[in-house]
């Protein structure tokens, strides 16, 4: 089995660590209705992607 040979300090396996940070999500502008969404995402407002309706959010709306 692998062991290490010498002790890792906290310094040294904290820093290794240090620049694992969240990101906000990239979101632009919807073409259609200019909300902000996801990208590669049916827009949640309006329904389009791609320039094209892909979600009916009437009837969606209507089922809840």
């Amino acid at each position: 089995m692998a062991v290490p040979k010498r002790k890792i300090s906290k310094q040294r396996g904290n820093t290794r660590f240090a620049h694992w940070k969240k990101t906000a999500p990239t979101l632009s502008a919807c073409p259609q209705c200019h909300e902000l969404k996801a990208a590669h995402q049916a827009c949640s407002k309006c329904g389009y992607y791609d320039g094209k309706p892909a979600v009916d959010i009437k009837a969606k709306k209507d089922k809840d």
